[in-house]
């Protein structure tokens, strides 16, 4: 092993610790969320807060929903505001976010002004469907939310992108004519290729192929366009349509399908068990069970972790290797990922567990591997 080799194969002190912190928080986030769920139910302030939103409303059910939904809404936001300022200032401190205190905070008002209303329209379905039909409101909920999710993810380039984000038509037509090739060549079109404006609020490098049908787009984040070539944005692109040429959008509304199916299920279950044996709610229609709902698709997601983020890596592993047969080298899917490894300060050795619990991507050490095993193998084909 060479000593660039070396260099490029380990973790500096800096991106270890950004990278921890970085996972404490998360950890801390989950356990804050979990936390107020608990104590919502434990101590039965749900029901208070439910009362006090029916009083709010004068007794009309939809408009205490909206009210209830509110409430835990803005409690949720103060209790974790602490760890999302903190959040904030690590970018700063590692020098990835050139964002304002300002901007940021704009920022957070808008996330979760839009987290309002998406919360309050799928909660008041729910509800709806509940007092429809109690005895299949899980089924007829679990149908629902797919074709919200199916709905979600076609429209998000075009209307929650936007919202935090600045996009423009590429002027480089070159680059743009030849990743518009590359796309065709996966059997995939493409409605416009977007510059990111990144910049404005981060020194990370991204790219991505967002939305479906006639949203479908490539965007490229401007700190990618001035610091890679087009050789390496070609390869990074490759990467993104093997994930097309897979159908791996598909797969994973299939898996989502599947794991949503039993968190309804399961939440069904246990609302019944809770209404009808532990006397917590007067009813399955009684919204103070909400945070209950919650907690059940919380568990159950972090149940799945591990398995959730294995099927991922072997769907990267999928995409990397599509990308190694549709670009002429594999040199500069190799330069770009030691370039996006340094600018965003990724993991490239994490430790076993790390990469079971926490990474969806495999670890770039094994990307770049198995980039130069591909090259070296078709280099001695070229030979033979």
């Amino acid at each position: 092993m060479t000593v660039v080799d070396l260099q490029n194969s380990t973790d500096t002190p800096e991106a270890q610790r950004y990278n921890r912190i970085r996972r404490y928080l998360g950890i801390a986030d989950v356990a804050v969320g979990l936390g107020i769920l608990l104590v919502l139910l434990i101590t039965g302030w749900t029901g208070t807060l439910r009362d006090i939103a029916y009083q709010g409303a004068h007794q009309n059910y939809v408009l205490a929903v909206f009210l209830y939904v509110t409430a835990l809404m803005v409690i949720s936001k103060i209790i974790g505001f602490g760890l999302d300022y903190y959040s904030f200032r690590l970018e700063h401190r590692f020098k990835l976010s050139n964002q304002r205190f300002s901007s940021w905070l704009w920022d957070e008002f808008k996330g979760w002004l839009v987290g309002l209303v998406l919360a309050v329209v799928l909660v008041e379905i729910v509800y709806y469907i509940i007092r429809a039909s109690q005895q299949y409101w899980w089924l007829i909920a679990w149908a629902v939310f797919i074709g919200f999710f199916v709905l979600m993810a076609q429209i998000a380039p075009v209307v929650l992108f936007p919202i935090f984000y600045k996009f423009k038509p590429l002027q480089n037509q070159s680059l743009k004519d030849r990743l518009v090739r590359l796309s065709q060549r996966a059997g995939t079109r493409v409605r416009g290729v977007y510059e990111w404006k990144l910049s404005e609020k981060s020194k990370k490098a991204n790219a991505a192929l967002t939305g479906l049908g006639n949203t479908r787009r490539i965007i490229l984040a401007d700190t990618l366009l001035e610091g890679y070539s087009e050789d390496e944005i070609e390869a990074v692109l490759a990467h993104e349509l093997g994930h097309h040429v897979h159908r791996h959008i598909l797969k994973s509304i299939g898996i989502q399908v599947a794991v949503t199916f039993v968190g309804f299920w399961a939440a069904n279950e246990v609302l019944r068990y809770a209404v009808n044996h532990g006397q917590m709610f007067i009813g399955l229609s009684d919204f103070a069970n909400l945070p209950l709902l919650i907690l059940v698709s919380t568990i159950l997601s972090l149940l799945l972790v591990p398995l959730l983020n294995a099927y991922s890596r072997h769907n990267e592993r999928e995409a990397d290797r599509y990308a190694f047969k549709s670009i002429a080298s594999v040199e500069p899917f190799i330069s770009s990922m030691n370039k996006l490894a340094d600018q965003n300060l990724a993991e490239r050795t994490p430790s076993k567990w790390v990469e079971l619990l926490f990474h969806s991507h495999p670890p770039i050490s094994k990307r770049i591997t198995a980039a130069k095993a591909h090259g070296q193998r078709t280099r001695v084909l070229a030979r033979s």
